[in-house]
């Protein structure tokens, strides 16, 4: 188990990656966010990043989880980005 945590440095990673986040946020509303950039933001706020994890095997275990597994974690990590802590 992973925990997610937006905090500004990794907000400020993402959206140097992924653009703008409300860009971001709206199209993860519309249907029309990606899976790279679904886990690039889930790979830059993993609170705790052990040894050894690797950006790709963060992808992996979304493409293994399945959309449907990680959508919740998805809507309350932009639930936070949104709204804030």
């Amino acid at each position: 188990m992973h925990v997610l945590r937006p905090s500004f440095a990794a907000l400020v990673a993402a959206e140097e990656e992924l653009g703008p986040l409300f860009a971001l946020v709206e199209r993860a509303a519309g249907g029309g966010l990606r899976l790279g950039e679904l886990a690039a933001l889930f790979w830059h706020c993993l609170r705790e990043r052990p040894a050894g994890l690797t950006r790709e095997a963060v992808g992996e275990a979304v493409v293994a989880q399945g959309l449907a597994a990680v959508t919740p974690a998805l809507r309350m990590l932009l639930g936070q980005i949104v709204r804030g802590r």
